[in-house]
C-alpha cells in the first residue's frame, strides 16, 4: 500500500480513479489483461473513457456488475479469437512474423467472429451513398456481441460514468458521448470504433460517425479538461502505441513506423504539456489566498482564477510494447495465440508498476502533476547502426 493510500483526508478513497483506454484493434487484448490485474488490485475505475476499441473495452467493463468484468472481457476477446485457434509451428522471429502476416491475411479475407464480416455484395456492387457502397465489412455481428455481453441499463446507472469518443464524418469534429449528458447504446460504442474504409458509418440521430482515432486516438485530453477544481485523480493511461520506435530498415516497416506514430497521438508528450499546464494552474489557485482584495476584482485576475485548480493528479502510463516479430497488420491480427499474448502482456505491465518502489511509495502530489511512467525501461533497444 502506499504512503497516499494510507493517508487519511489524502487517501485515494477521495482520489478519483479512471481508466483511459487508446485504439489498437486486437492489441486492446492488452488493456483487458491489464484491467483483470487492477481489479484483482482493488482499482476499479469510477470513470472509463475509450475510443476505438478502448470504447468497447470499456462498454464490457462499465456495462457489467464487478463480479461479472473480467469474465465478460474473457468472452469477447476469446470469441473474436475463436476463429484463429491454431499455434505457430515455431516461435523464432521469423516463424512469428510469417505467422502474423497469415493470421492477418485470413481475417480480411473472412473477418473476425462476433465482430465483423466481409460484405457480400463488396462495396462495389452496392448503391452509391449507401453505407454498404462504403465499407468492406459488415459490422452487425459486433451489435450482436455488445446487446449480449453489456448490461446497457446498468452501464448507464450511473455506478461507473463512460465516454466514448467518434468523429462527424461531415464536419471531422471530434465527439464524445458521455453517460453524464446522455444515454450510451451499443451504437454509440460501434461509432467510436467504426473506422473506415472497412467499417461504415454509424448514424446517431442523423449524424454519420467514424472511429474517433481519426482525430485523436486517446481520450486523455478530454478527462483532464474536465478535472474538477479540487478533485484528485489518478489516471491510467493504457495505450496501444508507442510513439517511439527505431528507424524503418525496409519499405516493409515504413506503415508500421506510421502506424505506432499516428495512432499514439503522442501521449507522454501530451501528458509533459498538461503536467506544466497543471503547475500553473495550481499555482493561480495558491495565490488566491495571497492576493490583496483590490486585484482580486479586477478583469485580469477574474480570468487567472477561473483557470485555478489544486487538483493532484497522478497519470499511470501503461505503453504496449511492440515485439520485434510484430508487422503493420498487428492491429488486426487476431489469431488466438497472439490475443493472449497481449493479455498476458497487459497484466504483467501492471503488475510490475504496482510493485514498484515509486508506486508503493508514492504520495500526493503537491504541485503539477505526477507521471509514472514505469515500465519504459522496458521498451524495444534501438538496433544499432553502422555508418
Amino acid at each position: 500500500m502506499s504512503r497516499f493510500e494510507g493517508d487519511g483526508q489524502n487517501a485515494p478513497n477521495a482520489e478519483k480513479k479512471i481508466l483511459v483506454l487508446q485504439g489498437g484493434g486486437a492489441l486492446g487484448a492488452y488493456q483487458a489483461g491489464a484491467f483483470a490485474a487492477l481489479n484483482e488490485a482493488d482499482l476499479c475505475p469510477e470513470w472509463v473513457a475509450g475510443i476505438s476499441i478502448g470504447a468497447i473495452n470499456s462498454a464490457l467493463i462499465a456495462g457489467n456488475p464487478p463480479e461479472l468484468r473480467v469474465e465478460r472481457l474473457k468472452t469477447f476477446w476469446e470469441r473474436v479469437s475463436s476463429g484463429l485457434l491454431l499455434a505457430p509451428i515455431a516461435t523464432d522471429n521469423q516463424s512469428r512474423k510469417i505467422y502474423n502476416e497469415l493470421s492477418a491475411a485470413f481475417v480480411a479475407v473472412t473477418g473476425v467472429p462476433g465482430f465483423f464480416d466481409p460484405r457480400i455484395p463488396p462495396p462495389f456492387l452496392n448503391p452509391k451513398g449507401s453505407l454498404e457502397a462504403i465499407s468492406y465489412y459488415d459490422t452487425s455481428p459486433l451489435h450482436a456481441t455488445l446487446s449480449e455481453l453489456v448490461d446497457f441499463d446498468y452501464l448507464n446507472s450511473g455506478k461507473m460514468r463512460v465516454s466514448v469518443g467518434a468523429v462527424q464524418v461531415e464536419t471531422g469534429n471530434l465527439k464524445f458521448f458521455d453517460t453524464a449528458h446522455l444515454e450510451l447504446r451499443p451504437e454509440h460504442i460501434m461509432a467510436s470504433a467504426a473506422l473506415p474504409p472497412g467499417f461504415p458509418p454509424v448514424i446517431i440521430d442523423g449524424v454519420a460517425y467514424w472511429d474517433g482515432g481519426i482525430v485523436s486516438n486517446t481520450p486523455l485530453q478530454y478527462v483532464l479538461d474536465r478535472t474538477g477544481p479540487r478533485s484528485d485523480m489518478c489516471v491510467f493511461q493504457l495505450d496501444l502505441f508507442s510513439a517511439k520506435g527505431p528507424m524503418p530498415e525496409t519499405v516493409f516497416d515504413i506503415t508500421q513506423r506510421e502506424k505506432d506514430i499516428r495512432y499514439s497521438s503522442r501521449t507522454r508528450l501530451n501528458t509533459d504539456v498538461f503536467r506544466e499546464l497543471q503547475t500553473m494552474r495550481r499555482a493561480i489557485r495558491r495565490l488566491e489566498a495571497k492576493m490583496p482584495d483590490s486585484l482580486k476584482t479586477s478583469m485580469d485576475w477574474h480570468v487567472l482564477s477561473a483557470l485555478g485548480c489544486d487538483a493532484a493528479i497522478t497519470i499511470v502510463h501503461l505503453i504496449h510494447r511492440r515485439a520485434v516479430y510484430a508487422t503493420q497488420s498487428n492491429d488486426y491480427e487476431f489469431s488466438r495465440f497472439t490475443i493472449n499474448e497481449h493479455w498476458r502482456s497487459g497484466r504483467d505491465d501492471v503488475e510490475r508498476t504496482l510493485s514498484h518502489p515509486s508506486w508503493i511509495h508514492r504520495e500526493r502530489p503537491t504541485s503539477g502533476v505526477t507521471v509514472l511512467d514505469l515500465t519504459k525501461e522496458l521498451d524495444p533497444p534501438r538496433p544499432e547502426r553502422h555508418p
